[in-house]
């Protein structure tokens, strides 16, 4: 019956975080028992369950495939940042609009992407090499990117928030990853992770769009616009740039989606705990884990379409 349950979630995960959402913006008061302070935790517990289904095996694709590796990392970093930038610039946004979407763009890949390679039948081996060495890097290249973006627009300290992202995102996944042993003994033991995961997701969304939601409501249109484009300019610049260099199309797969996807759980968290003087940062984040579960769910149902034609 529980697994039935697990299961059941992770299926429906888009629906139910786009529901999570909907209520708390609806109904506010469906998610203010969740203070803002929990949202550091709670992205702690998605990195440990990560951490749980790492395998030092997973590292091997450095060695095997450094090439898409590094392409991966270096699109990562610069793809999404430049076009968060220059889309809350075209679009006007408010500095804590615009600094909530920079973060998201500096942000490495989630899990997510790894889900929906997997449902895309891309390179699942590829995208879980790109997420696992661009979280890794995030420590450095977030606060670094993010600060050359905002530094002439926000006050943005980089040192404290490579601090934030070590004990948010770091250290659980080193936990996660030291339990993985005993884990892989017992897979009982990480049967239940995932929907602990989403669970944990929907509250953050919860969080963030109960506590701002009457700002949401003044000026949801632009913000909502700024995170689809992109989102889907993410996918789009991705997919053609493996298309440039040819890339088999598992792999194209692979890095169009995890170019576009983001792991926004961790940007919300940064925007929170590096960003308490602008409440509204918090807000692109967390409509990103509304939307790109959305249009990765889509996009998967395309590439399988189009499976022998990309």
């Amino acid at each position: 019956m529980l697994g039935a349950i697990c299961h059941g979630i992770e299926r429906c995960m888009p629906l139910i975080i786009l529901g999570v959402a909907a209520a708390c913006l609806l109904f506010p008061a469906c998610g203010l028992w969740v203070d803002p302070s929990a949202v550091g935790p709670l992205l702690a517990v998605i990195m440990f369950c990560m951490g749980l289904h790492l395998r030092v095996a997973d590292f091997k694709m450095l060695a095997l495939h450094p090439r898409d590796i590094l392409l991966g990392c270096v699109a990562q970093f610069t793809i999404m940042p430049a076009l968060a930038f220059a889309l809350g610039k075209l679009l006007g946004l408010e500095p804590a609009l615009m600094a909530g979407l920079v973060l998201v763009g500096t942000c490495p890949g989630g899990t997510a992407s790894n889900v929906i390679t997997f449902l895309a039948r891309g390179d699942v081996a590829l995208s879980v090499g790109m997420t696992t060495v661009n979280t890794l890097l995030a420590p450095v290249l977030t606060p670094l990117v993010t600060w050359l973006l905002l530094r002439t627009t926000v006050e943005v300290e980089p040192w404290e928030m490579m601090l934030s992202i070590a004990l948010m995102v770091i250290v659980p996944i080193g936990l996660g990853m030291l339990c993985s042993r005993y884990a892989a003994r017992h897979p009982g033991a990480t049967a239940l992770t995932p929907s602990l995961a989403v669970l944990a997701i929907c509250a953050i969304v919860a969080c963030v769009v109960s506590h701002q939601a009457g700002q949401i409501l003044h000026s949801g249109c632009i913000i909502m616009l700024a995170v689809v484009l992109h989102n889907v300019c993410g996918f789009g610049c991705g997919f053609l740039l493996s298309r440039l260099l040819r890339l088999a199309p598992a792999k194209a797969k692979a890095l169009s989606i995890e170019i576009g996807m983001q792991n926004s759980g961790l940007a919300t968290a940064l925007a929170q705990t590096n960003m308490p003087q602008l409440a509204m940062a918090t807000v692109p984040g967390a409509l990103f884990s509304v939307w790109h579960n959305l249009s990765g769910g889509l996009l998967a149902a395309l590439f399988r379409r189009w499976e022998g034609k990309v």
